[in-house]
């Protein structure tokens, strides 16, 4: 299959990518955007190695937590995308059925899938292991932030996760074999770039002004929440995983769990900030 070339007219008519999806070694197809997953992982661990002395972690702790939490995570984002779109890997026996399912190599990661599973493992790691949850949350939010804004261009090399057709002036253009070029809004930048400005932006505020463990990443869930909220609106009539699919309406999962996401961040900020909740309260019943 001919993948689409694609344009920015922003960037003048001849501005055109072909990027491959992958490349082929000794029979093995190894695709980009697994390499890419793997830079932001390496990436974000990396920054949580260099920052966890900030949080009162050392390097084993990061550690511990990563080699449990990583492997549920991806189990987690498989599961959240496999059953809101099952019809996709049902087949007329179970065995194939389960091929399917475990045969990530073709796609199918849901971060919310991801994120849920995360954070419940870490409940656990953290109860198990009696150290500060609130603040392994805090760090692990970092981690995320990298992770989402570098791995959203595997989208982009696997002309995926696009928006709306749109005429706005930074449109993306993809011109498919048969000629036909359709300009859409390149949502997969505005997450990457909505996660780096968030990620410079708790970066800064850890340094100085965070006073209790978890404030962090409740700032995170409400900086995402609100960011996906938008975005994948305008991705309801590409790809996105629809909760309500009818003709004259769609709602994307990811949008409700965007806005219970936001709306209990915010929720658990403000009650904070209220009560004047402080890092030694919390620390004492954390």
């Amino acid at each position: 299959m001919t993948e689409p070339i694609i344009s920015f007219p922003m960037f003048g008519e001849n501005f055109m990518l072909n990027p491959p999806t992958g490349i082929e070694i000794f029979g093995l197809k190894i695709y980009f955007y697994g390499i890419i997953i793997a830079t932001g992982f390496i990436l974000a661990v990396a920054y949580a190695l260099w920052r966890c002395r900030d949080f009162g972690f050392t390097q084993d702790n990061i550690l511990d937590m990563l080699i449990v939490t990583v492997p549920i995570a991806i189990i987690g984002a498989r599961l959240y995308y496999v059953v809101f779109d099952f019809d996709l890997y049902r087949s007329d026996s179970l065995i194939e059925t389960l091929k399917k399912i475990v045969n990530i190599r073709n796609g199918g990661l849901a971060i919310y899938g991801g994120i849920i599973f995360a954070v419940i493992t870490v409940i656990i790691f953290c109860r198990v292991k009696k150290i500060n949850l609130g603040k392994m949350l805090d760090i692990g939010s970092f981690g995320l932030l990298i992770g989402q804004m570098i791995g959203r261009w595997g989208n982009f090399i696997n002309r995926e996760a696009f928006g709306a057709v749109t005429d706005v002036p930074w449109k993306m253009g993809l011109t498919y074999p048969n000629g036909q070029t359709v300009y859409v809004h390149p949502t997969f930048f505005y997450e990457s770039a909505w996660n780096f400005i968030g990620f410079i932006l708790l970066h800064i505020y850890s340094k100085k002004h965070k006073t209790y463990g978890g404030q962090i990443f409740a700032m995170y869930a409400a900086w995402y929440g609100f960011g996906r909220f938008w975005i994948e609106w305008l991705r309801v009539n590409t790809d996105s995983l629809l909760l309500i699919d009818t003709p004259g309406f769609k709602l994307p999962i990811s949008v409700c769990v965007a806005a219970v996401s936001f709306m209990a961040a915010v929720f658990y900020l403000v009650y904070n900030k209220v009560k004047g909740k402080s890092a030694h309260g919390v620390e004492e019943n954390s």
